[in-house]
């Protein structure tokens, strides 16, 4: 080949790496539990963090439509790229301790939404999930305060999340002390003074499974007091099956949650009210905090290895207010 061919293939090439050249930036990855409008959320505060200034980085968001195999597959691809940082929020903590001690053998990793404590994990970040179920649970006592039969209804079990909102709830209606480290088995009929705790209905992220189990509910407990969606998607759907068998108002919801419809039930007044997490800064908080770590500044992680973003009761006296927030935040408006 001729010196001038030559040189016009290494131009040429010279312009494709150019237009594919790395800029240099540190990239961090933000892991989520699943697709949902909440993870929506966080990763709008994720992408804001990285492109703030003072953090700088690029940041990449992968949400696992198939649960602990779709993560484990997005996670080592992460890791085979060299993310200099992942927080993840694991689907089930109990059992991936393997993805966790891979994580951290070969980047920084922290937890987000939901925690895996026993993992080699530098901190959490989010909010007090147990403590966060007994306001669930404070909320059903104000919507049903003679008492009566509540079904809960929830994606998994397997997160560390879910495990700790629903002990909390029940711990909070059975008029229990505080533990955290309590666990009720679901499959079994729980009874208090005034409230009964019939059972735990997991649908596997299927929103149709999950209409099905809300209407099975009320057809083999005909005086269903109230339902409990502990994940977003749950309320929705319970208000909707709740609406086909023609008893709004005589079944309260209480919720998990921002979505929308969960607040439009609120303000018609189909809805108790809902406990509300703050997706967006679980997002920029946790590529705040991969940023810093990724270079090397250790002063960034909270003390105890927590960083708690509380969360808050919804209902009709707060829930405009609170959904004005929302949109501003999420740039809606």
């Amino acid at each position: 080949m001729k010196r001038s061919a030559w040189f016009a293939v290494a131009l040429l090439l010279l312009v494709s790496v150019g237009c594919k050249r790395d800029t240099g930036k540190i990239t961090v990855a933000y892991v989520t539990n699943g697709i949902d409008p909440f993870w929506t959320i966080a990763e709008k505060g994720a992408k804001d963090a990285a492109a703030d200034p003072k953090i700088d980085v690029n940041v990449e968001v992968r949400m696992p439509p198939k649960g602990v195999d779709d993560q484990k597959r997005m996670v080592q691809e992460l890791l085979a790229r060299g993310v200099k940082g992942i927080a993840i929020s694991p689907i089930d903590a109990d059992n991936q301790g393997d993805l966790m001690d891979e994580i951290a053998a070969n980047t920084k990793l922290i937890t987000h939404d939901s925690d895996a404590p026993k993992s080699k994990r530098l901190c959490y970040v989010g909010m007090d999930n147990y403590e966060a179920g007994r306001m669930c649970g404070k909320l059903v006592r104000k919507a049903m305060p003679e008492g009566g039969s509540v079904m809960i209804f929830v994606g998994r079990l397997g997160q560390d999340n879910a495990k700790l909102r629903r002990q909390g709830l029940i711990d909070e209606l059975l008029d229990r002390e505080p533990d955290s480290k309590r666990y009720d088995e679901p499959g079994r009929k729980l009874e208090g003074k005034k409230y009964v705790i019939l059972d735990t209905r997991t649908d596997g992220f299927d929103r149709a499974k999950a209409k099905q189990l809300s209407q099975d509910a009320m057809t083999s407990n005909p005086d269903l007091g109230c339902m409990v969606g502990l994940f977003a998607y749950n309320p929705p759907i319970c208000l909707d099956a709740i609406r086909d068998a023609g008893k709004l108002g005589k079944i309260k919801i209480v919720a998990f949650d921002e979505n929308g419809d969960t607040l439009q039930g609120i303000k018609d007044g189909h809805i108790a009210g809902t406990i509300v997490q703050n997706p967006y800064m679980y997002g920029h908080e946790s590529v705040r905090i991969l940023a810093a770590l990724a270079r090397g500044d250790e002063s960034v992680l909270p003390k105890g290895g927590f960083l708690s973003i509380p969360a808050r009761t919804i209902t009709s006296d707060n829930v405009d207010t609170f959904w004005a927030e929302h949109k501003k935040l999420v740039g809606q408006n």
